[in-house]
């Protein structure tokens, strides 16, 4: 039964990852709409390439303050 849990592990992990990297791109759309949108209620039209820069940024900075540094760390408390 070992191989067997190993390979749902596997399985789980992957499956996380593939949602994750939806999530991550869904949050970069999201995040170039809001860009686009204050941009123009603050008077200014970027071009594309800066709102895409400022989008991305943005989104990095969300998805690496939403990893806590010590969540790898919980499973040793216990």
């Amino acid at each position: 039964m070992g191989i067997l849990d190993s390979f749902g592990a596997l399985v789980s992990s992957i499956i996380a990852s593939i949602v994750l990297l939806v999530f991550a791109i869904l949050s970069f759309f999201i995040t170039v709409f809001i860009v686009q949108v204050g941009a123009g209620l603050a008077g200014y039209s970027p071009s594309g390439d800066f709102v895409a820069l400022s989008a991305a940024i943005l989104a990095t900075g969300a998805i690496v303050a939403g990893a806590s540094p010590l969540s790898g760390l919980s499973g040793i408390a216990e």
